[in-house]
């Protein structure tokens, strides 16, 4: 098998959803981007199945994918999904010193991830997970 594009091109795609998050969001600087989106991530995470998780994960690019599966507890119990405002504050929770996520942190990363993905594949994906997972990502 030859070599994957994705892999060797993983920088750069990282970086460029990186830098289009950081615009969509309002956020000035890498580093605070990049505690939001991990944060949203793990918001997302906490709610799923490890089926799901890994569904989920292998829709993603090979830089998010990994974001994704970062510093994964799988002990920790799995939550509800419940309404933004609750999931906002889990997100605004993860390193609160330097988190500065703003109020359309949700959206901002969902609309900008839809760029990054294989919209068919990602859709795919989407429809074997349920309903609010789905709804997480239809902003």
């Amino acid at each position: 098998m030859p070599f994957p594009l994705e892999y060797s091109r993983a920088r750069d795609d990282f970086y460029d959803f990186m830098l289009e998050v950081r615009e969509a969001s309002g956020l000035t600087s890498s580093h605070q981007t990049y505690t939001m989106v991990q944060g949203v991530f793990q918001a997302f995470r906490r709610r799923l199945s490890l089926e799901d998780a890994i569904r989920f994960s292998n829709a993603l690019p090979v830089g998010l994918r990994a974001l994704f599966v970062d510093q994964w507890d799988v002990d920790e119990p799995r939550k509800a999904f419940t309404d933004d405002t609750v999931l906002l504050k889990e997100v605004r929770a993860l390193r609160q010193k330097h988190n500065f996520s703003p109020d359309h942190a949700l959206e901002a990363v969902a609309r900008t991830l839809w760029k990054h993905v294989d919209r068919v594949r990602f859709e795919d994906m989407l429809a074997q997970l349920p309903g609010p997972a789905q709804a997480f990502w239809r902003r």
